[in-house]
């Protein structure tokens, strides 16, 4: 979530959701407490589902597609026709046949805004403030005005290393 000029010319290869976000012209901050409580919280349960997949697909994920079998509508599958319940993504979702297509990796989420206005918008929501304190996703403040990154901790933010 910043300016566009930040990721212009970069090669991102299809691993990222881009906001074109300018806090300078979000007057009360509405539209990043939309993001971050709407998007932002959308793309974390996407990415954990591809994460536990991935991770682990025979205790996560749903096995192979070809022999799932539809239980209660959209509740899950059995894999053949019985045995665990399985609810997460086929192994055909991540795999191309050779290799892992999804590395699980938590969310990392980049914010172009002020630390106060981030913090407040943590504070008054509670599945933002969750997501954040729990460690589920990673976010990340960059400041316009210099080249530092701080993360976002449960205690506070703290300086990022960046590469």
């Amino acid at each position: 979530m910043a300016p566009r000029q930040r990721t212009q010319g970069l090669t991102l290869a299809g691993r990222s959701f881009l906001h074109d976000y300018d806090w300078r012209r979000d007057a009360g901050f509405g539209v990043l407490t939309l993001i971050m409580t709407a998007p932002m919280v959308v793309t974390n349960w996407i990415n954990l589902q591809y994460h536990a997949s991935a991770l682990d697909n025979r205790r996560y994920g749903s096995g192979n597609k070809l022999l799932h079998n539809v239980v209660g509508g959209r509740v899950g599958v059995f894999e053949g026709n019985g045995g665990d319940l399985r609810i997460g993504l086929p192994l055909q979702s991540l795999h191309d046949g050779e290799k892992l297509r999804h590395t699980p990796l938590r969310l990392s989420v980049f914010i172009e805004a002020p630390r106060a206005a981030i913090d407040a918008i943590i504070e008054q929501h509670a599945v933002v403030r969750d997501l954040v304190g729990n460690g589920w996703l990673h976010l990340f403040r960059l400041d316009g005005d210099h080249p530092a990154v701080e993360r976002r901790a449960a205690q506070g933010w703290e300086a990022a290393a960046v590469a």
